[in-house]
This record gives C-alpha cells, structure tokens and sequence, in this order.
C-alpha cells in the first residue's frame, strides 16, 4: 500500500519499500499535492507553492514534468492500487485516501482527541498515535516560502497537540518521559508560554521543583531580552503556585483559545497600516498603563477583517493567553450582535462557566474585565457598527490589545480612548495588479496595462479583485481585454438601472459579472441565501432556501465558493461577506417574488423544526408526546441514521437554530420560534447548554406574547424557570414557574400544569422546602395518571423517591424507584432509567452498602452518558464518589468527584458543584488530609450560600469541627 510522509523528509512508501522521489523540487511538487491529497490543486498554485514569487518562465513546462515522473513513481509503486495524480480543468489531483498521507492521519487523531466524552486513557492514545507520526522537521531540506510557513503553522499545531498530550500523559501515563519531550521541543518554540507553563508542570510532578524554578527564570530572561515584557497570567500563575506548594502534581493546564479566522492567501500590499501595528506593540511597552486599541476603517470590501487577521497571525506570540475573535455583525440585514450577548460569547470563551455570567450587561463587562486583567490576549472585534457597540467589550487590562474593523471611523473610540485609527483606502493600483498578479498568474505580467485597467474596473478593492481574479483564471484562454470589455458592458448596463449609482456601482459590476456567468441553479442559490439567518449554513438548509435537492444544492455552494460569492467556513458550510450578502438580498428583492421570498424562509425554517424534532425523537422517543406536533422531515432534511447521528446533527446546527428562533420571531414566523424552543428544550437542558436556553426560551417568550399564545408563553416561562434554576437563579425560576402555572390554569392545559407542578417540585427540593415539594409532586402525580402520561408518572414517581431518600425514608423510596425504573424500562426511556438507577444507588449509600451502590451508579453513569446526558452523567459521578468513600476507597472517591466538579463546572451546574467540592472534602478529611478538606469545604459552603439552601449550615457545622480538632490538645 503507498503512503506518504511529510513529516520530516519528503517520501512515498510502498509494500516494497521507501521510494526514492527525487530532486527537491519534485519533492515540493508532491508535497504540494499531498497535503490537498483528494483535492484538486490549480497550476498556479502548485508553482506558487514549489517556485514562489520567482517562478522561471518555463516552470509551467517543469511543472508538468515532475507531474509525470511522480506518476510514473506511483505506477511502479501502487502495484494495481488507484493511485495516481489526476489532470483536472485547470490543476492537478493526488488521487488517494487522506489517510495515507501523515499529516491528514495526524490532523484526524488530534480532532478524534477532542471529542467530547473520551476517557482519559482514550484521549491520550490518540494523542500518542499523533505525536508519533512526527519524524523530524516538516519538508526536510525543502526550500521556498510557502515550505517554511506550512512548517511554522504544522509546528503551532505539534506544540498544541504536545502540550495537551503532557497533561495527559502526566494524569493517566509515563511522566517520566514528559519532561524529556518538553525539553526537546523548547528548542523549536523557545518563546511559548503554554510550553513553558506544562514543562513547569511536568518537572514538578516528576520531583524536579528546582529545575521547573530554573526553567521559568530563564525563560523571563530571554523574554525581558527579546520582547521587552513580562510573562503572562498563566505562566505567572504557574511560578507562583510553585513556590507556594500549591501546585497540584498533574493539573490539566487552562485552555488557550485560538479563535482567528484563516489567514488570506496572498495577501498584497498594506506595507505602512501592517508597519503601524507593529509600532503599537512597541508603544504598549512604553505605555504599560494603557490599553492598547487599533481601529480599522474603510468602506465595505476594502480588506479590513483581512488586514485584522493576517496582522494577528503574524503577532500570534505576542499574545500567549489566546487570541480571541467576534463577529459583531455590524452591517448585516439583521440587528448587530448585542453588546451583553457579545460579552457572554467573550466570557464563554475564556472557560466562565454559564452559571457565573451575570444576566445584568454591566455586571457581565465588570467580569469581562476582571476575566482579561493580566492576560496577555488579542482581541479582534470585527464590523463593528459603532463605538457604542464596542465601548462595553473593551478591557481595562494593558496586557490585552483590541482590534476593531468598522465601516465607521469611530470618533468615540478615538476621543475618549485613544485609539489609533488606521484608514483603508484603495489598494494604490500598483498593489491592486500586484494582487490580481498573484492570482491570475501570468496573463498579468503579460499584459500589466491591461491588467491596471481590470484593477481599476474593480475599484481597486480587494474582495471585487478576487472575485474577478476568479473568474478570470477559471477562462485561462481568454486574454484580459476580452475580460475587460465585458466587465464595461456589464457596468454600463447598471448605470443605466442606476442612473448613475456611486462607487458601489463598480463593485457591484465585479459581482454582476461573476453572477451572470452562473448557472441558473447557481443564481438561485445565490439569491436566497440572502434570506439565511445565521453565519453560515450548509447544503441541507441550501436545499431548503432554493427547493432544490440537496446534492444539487451543495454542487451550487461548491460553485459559488469556487468563484468567491461563498466562502467555507468549515468543510460543508459556507458563510457571506455581508457586501456580498446585501447583493444577493438586491437581486432577490429585484428578481423574486415577495411571496417566493417569504416561502424559502418558510421552507429552511420547517427544514429546522422538523429535523430537529426527527433528532430528538431518536434521542427522546419516550417523549415525543410532551414536544410540539410537527410534520415529517422535509425533502430537504438529512437521514439521522442513530442516536449519534442525531446529537451531532443538533450539536453542529444549534448556532443556527438558535438564529433561525430569533429571526423567525420578527420576520413573520412566530410560531416557528415557539415550536422550535420547545422542541430543543431536552436538548438544551440536559446537554448542559444553559446560555443558549436562555436565549431560545426568551425569544420563544417574545413570540408567544407578541401573538397572544398563551400555551407558548406558559411553555417557554416554564423553560425559562428550569434554565434559571439549573443556574442558581432559584427564586427567579420559581417566579417563571409559577406564572406558568397560572397561565395554564386559565387555558386548561392540564399537561402543561403537571409538568409545571413537577419542576416546582424539584426546585422547592432544591431549595430545603420537603413539605410543598412533596405536595406539587403528589398534585403532578395525579394530574399525569389521569392524562395517561406515563413519563410524567414515572419521572414524578423518581422525583418523590428522591425526596424520600434525603428524608430518609429508605424503604418507600426504593417502591417508588423500583416502580419508576420499570415503567421507563417498558417504555425504553434511558435517560429515566438512570436517574431511577442513580436514585436506587443513593438508597444503596444510605443503607451502608458501598459495593452495591457503585454497580448502581456505574449502571446510571452508562446510560446517562449513551442518552448524552451531562447533568445526569455528573449526579453519578458524584454518587460514585460518595460510595467510594463510603467503602474507604478514598483515592477513586476523589477521582470520581474531581471528574463530576469538572463536568458540572463545564456545563455551569452549581448545585453539584458544591456536591462535588463537598465530597472531595469529605474524602480528603477520612484519608488524613484536614487541610485539603477544608479548603474543598470552605468552597461548597460559598456556593451553597450563594444558592441559598440549607446545606450550607452543614458545611459551617463540618469546618467548626474541624476548628474545634485544630484548637485540641496536640
């Protein structure tokens, strides 16, 4: 079988052996090819990545030779396998599976790694098999720029795989060898913080806390040195939990996000804007008390967001703790991002949890600036609308930078805050050839007279001139003053439907131009993709937009990606440049029908609903009854072939169904949001998606009140109530619950009132209060007997069970569960079975038998985590935690509650969080560690009072005897 190795020299293996490939450059050529292996690569490319910008006259010619050679290998190698380089329009196919090829086998292991729900010992297995395919420098002894940026960004992505792999090799492997790799790649990134963070951590596991000490002086030297700053909040964190002997001897390191777009290939010009952000840099160290903001302004399409993120990337060490990135949505057809929602996604990304963002917009930019103090972060805020915009997602911190993209030149940011603002014009014409040049390819140097006259039909912007490069080097025959003169007549033509128009005119030519070379399908497509809700979408909700089907819809976003209308988000979604996407909105303004334009949004929003109630009846069956009626799946609709397939589906859609509910509201479709809440709720709830429930269920509240439904605003106070207790936020759920009490009261919903009854239940558990707990139970219990709803019997039946466990009622509560388990059993409800199962445990731990509790809880933890139940998942952990202690296995008992805190603080579960610090507490104090259970007791007992609820009493009663001990007699 042939494969191929980039990691390290450049080499094709075969069942006989190594193949010898040749002279470097055609090592590059089949470097080039291999790492788009299955897709094609254009000519131009090729030689820009083998000859770069000195490409001979005649390396076309060479091209093709070494293209020929590499076949002819491959015959002799593959010995009957399909494997060869394919001729296509205008490049060239390395026609093989990824696989074979080391760097798509490492890219899939790293992505395997980071799925959710993988042991530890999984993860690091994955993590091992990645590492090992690295053999030495990336393209060894290839020369050329692009073989030395794919080393630099390979590199980036060894370090980040590496480091992780540390973490986890120190927890569950081998740490005597961590330390050792560290070592070795600090020589190759001598000024990565997060390497120097995890190789700290590393010697201090393995002993070594001298040399960890020598490691972080030395590594402050050469930074003081090189860069003239001091290392960031992580890495001083790190020193300084050393040196008080609290670092823990295998911590999982804080996560660096990395949210930049990518970078532009061929980015031209922009010499003396890219030489002013780099001053900034300088002046942040002159200035250290000042936060440093760049502001970005020009008209739309003039390259600003480019500018922003190859700037960014190119500054990437600079800024250690992260390099965050918002879309602020300044200029698209719908409202911008709102300043509290785009705080909540900034807080988000820095690992707060859901639970501890503040709903109140200024509390969230107090935490916001408290998140950022002393991080080292770049912050790109792209197309903002206005300084009012910003001004709340500004950081207080000098050690964060701030770049922000506008239209408008934001006078108030400038004024108030001192920031530098940097003016796009034009790209100079000499720039805009130089760009067009870089991808056309020849025809330019050809003809460069020619090529200023294209370059000044496209208003020397840089998104018209790549969407006319495009096209133009997808006619490689055609010189360019026949490219020319159409691109005239086309703007000719729109003066005329204009009288006269402005600049936009040009740029709308550019598009025109493009457009009209469409297929009728393609221009569909374009046209109603205008209408999208959401960042981007796929072929599915194409279909959906156009009523095409779906592999001929994802064929017309192929072809608009391919000339620049679309660009790829991810591999099958595409998003729009707004410019782009206010052009598409004025053609189907001018070409489609309102009522047309009204049914395609019908369609994607019926395409949302019902495919997202097909998931959750493959998810949730059992309660199929409880969710809102809708249709079958539309034509449009993807098969969900299991429970995987469904929670993927929903998992990779929610941003756009949550977009799809907040524009349904307000563009004619209320319903659409009502339903579609609803029908996610599950999903969102034990998913662990608090944030985003918040903002479903208050849009699904707006809709229901703007249309007088009274059955969907009851439902969504009711979601409502649960996100707000899931957070914390117990009388403000209780007040949700209750108003949707009444109003099912007045609408005789008698479902809607039993499942009310039973959230209030358990919230009033929650809260201390047994006796009315007990008393909407018993009413909840009535009311789903005498509806035949056996789910909300038997979850009612878990519900009292519960109640009677912690009431210590042992023997009625096992009836209760027992009876509840079968009735979720006959009816396949998995997720109810392992509650029943984990309530059954705690009846198990109550009555002293540890080993049967721990096969209870294991039982629970397995079907929590097959129905993706991540609440559920850390109320068993935390049950296994207290069995293990119980049976005096103190060492699992604090696995066990250190995984559940993990979880619960992922998902923002307060509640379990002070379980699970409560746990580890009581655990370290019965294995004779005082100290260390009263610091986990001092912390469940500041979330139990910020809750609210008894069990704080407890917890001063746990640390006044532990008081009591430390003041006896020694």
């Amino acid at each position: 079988m042939v494969g191929f190795r980039l990691f390290g020299p450049v080499d094709m293996e075969s069942d006989a052996g190594p193949v010898d490939v040749g002279p470097p450059q055609r090592q590059s050529v089949l470097a080039a090819l291999a790492v788009d292996a299955g897709r094609q690569v254009s000519a131009e490319t090729l030689i820009d990545r083998v000859w770069g910008e000195s490409s001979p006259d005649g390396a076309r010619r060479a091209l093709q030779a070494h293209i020929t050679r590499i076949r002819r290998l491959l015959d002799h190698a593959a010995a009957g396998e399909a494997v060869t380089v394919s001729r296509r329009a205008n490049g060239y196919v390395l026609e093989v599976e990824p696989e074979r090829v080391d760097l798509h086998r490492f890219t899939r292991l790293a992505e395997q790694a980071r799925e959710p729900g993988l042991s530890g010992p999984r993860r690091l297995e994955l993590l091992r098999d990645a590492l090992a395919l690295w053999r030495g420098v990336p393209l060894a002894g290839l020369p050329g720029d692009w073989a030395a940026r794919v080393r630099e960004g390979w590199g980036r992505r060894r370090l980040d795989v590496a480091i992780a792999w540390a973490a986890l090799e120190l927890e569950h492997g081998r740490r005597e060898i961590v330390a050792h790799r560290l070592r070795d790649l600090r020589s190759e990134h001598p000024l990565s913080e997060p390497l120097v963070a995890a190789l700290m951590r590393a010697l201090h596991a393995t002993g070594n806390g001298a040399e960890a000490l020598a490691c972080y002086a030395s590594f402050r030297e050469e930074l003081i040195e090189r860069l003239g700053t001091e290392p960031g909040a992580e890495l001083q964190g790190v020193h300084q939990a050393l040196l008080r002997d609290e670092l823990p001897s295998a911590p999982a390191p804080r996560g660096v996000p990395e949210q930049l777009p990518l970078d532009v290939r061929g980015f031209t010009a922009r010499a003396a804007e890219l030489a002013r952000l780099d001053a900034m840099l300088t002046e942040a160290a002159r200035h250290p008390t000042a936060v440093i903001i760049a502001a970005i302004s020009g008209t739309a399409g003039v390259g600003k967001t480019t500018l922003a993120v190859h700037w960014a990337h190119r500054v990437r060490a600079a800024f250690p703790d992260g390099r965050l990135y918002l879309d602020l949505r300044g200029y698209d057809a719908g409202p911008p991002v709102a300043p509290a929602d785009a705080l909540a996604g900034l807080l988000l990304s820095l690992g707060v949890p859901g639970q501890d963002i503040p709903l109140d917009s200024g509390q969230r930019a107090a935490r916001w600036r408290t998140e950022v103090s002393g991080r080292r972060l770049l912050v790109v805020l792209d197309n903002a609308s206005s300084a009012e915009q910003v001004r709340p997602l500004l950081p207080g911190s000098p050690s964060t930078m701030v770049l922000v993209t506008s239209r408008d030149s934001l006078p108030g940011l400038v004024s108030l805050y001192g920031a530098h603002r940097i003016e796009l014009g034009l790209l100079p014409l000499p720039d805009a050839v130089a760009l067009l040049g870089t991808l056309i390819g020849d025809r330019v140097a050809a003809d460069p007279g020619e090529a200023a006259v294209l370059a000044e039909q496209c208003a020397q912007l840089p998104l018209a001139l790549r969407v006319a490069a495009e096209l133009a080097a997808t006619r490689p025959a055609a010189p360019l003053t026949e490219l020319t003169r159409e691109l005239a007549d086309q703007r000719g033509r729109l003066d005329l439907l204009e009288a006269g128009g402005d600049q936009r005119a040009a740029v709308r030519a550019v598009f025109s131009w493009s457009y009209q070379r469409l297929s009728p399908t393609a221009r569909t497509a374009f046209r109603l993709l205008g209408l999208s809700p959401g960042a981007d979408l796929d072929a599915h909700a194409a279909a959906a937009l156009t009523g095409q089907a779906p592999d001929q819809a994802g064929r017309a976003l192929a072809a608009l990606a391919r000339v620049h209308l679309l660009q790829t988000v991810t591999p099958g979604r595409y998003g729009m440049h707004d410019l782009l996407r206010a052009y598409a909105a004025w053609l189907s303004a001018h070409h489609d029908e309102e009522d047309d334009r009204q049914a395609a949004l019908t369609r994607l929003l019926d395409h949302y609903l019902t495919t997202a109630a097909a998931a959750m009846d493959i998810l949730y069956p059992a309660e199929r009854h409880r969710r809102p009626k809708t249709d079958e799946p539309t034509p449009y609709s993807p098969r969900l072939a299991d429970a995987a397939a469904a929670r993927s589906w929903l998992d990779r859609h929610r941003p756009a169904l949550l977009a799809a509910g907040a524009h349904a509201a307000g563009h004619g479709l209320p319903d659409h949001t009502v339903r579609l809440a609803a029908t996610l709720y599950v999903y969102l709830d034990n998913g662990g998606h608090f944030t985003d429930a918040l903002t479903m269920h208050t849009h699904a509240l707006r809709a229901a009140r703007l249309t007088g439904d009274l059955a969907g605003e009851g439902g969504a106070l009711g979601h409502l109530g649960v996100v707000h207790w899931q957070l914390g936020h117990y009388e403000r759920a209780a007040e949700h619950m209750r108003q949707a009490l009444v109003l099912f009261g007045r609408i005789g919903d008698r479902s809607g009132q039993a499942r009310t009854l039973g959230n209030l239940g358990v919230l009033y558990r929650r809260m201390g209060r047994l006796d009315p707990a007990v008393d909407h139970h018993q009413r909840a219990l009535a009311l789903f007997r005498d509806l035949g709803d056996r789910v909300g019997e038997a979850n009612t039946l878990t519900n009292l069970g519960d109640i009677d466990v912690q009431a210590g009622r042992l023997m009625p509560a096992a009836d209760r569960l027992v009876r509840a388990l079968e009735i979720f059993g006959e009816l396949g409800h998995i997720g109810g079975e392992a509650t029943a199962l984990n309530n059954l445990a705690d009846v198990e731990v109550l009555s002293n038998r540890p080993e049967r509790a721990i096969e209870l809880y294991r039982q629970s933890l397995a079907r929590f985590r097959q129905a993706g139940e991540r609440y559920g998942e850390v109320c068993a952990l935390n049950g296994l935690g207290e069995a293990g202690r119980l049976g005096a296995a103190y060492a699992d008992a604090i696995e066990w509650h250190l995984a559940a805190l993990d979880l619960a603080e992922e998902i923002g579960e307060r509640d379990e969080q002070a379980r699970a610090q409560r746990g580890l507490g009581h655990a370290r104090h019965a294995a004779g560690d005082p100290a260390g259970a009263r610091r986990h007791w001092e912390r469940a007992l500041a979330i139990y009072t910020e809750l609210g609820t008894p069990d704080a009493d407890e917890m001063r009663a746990r640390l006044e005897r532990l008081d009591a001990e430390d003041d006896g007699p020694g």
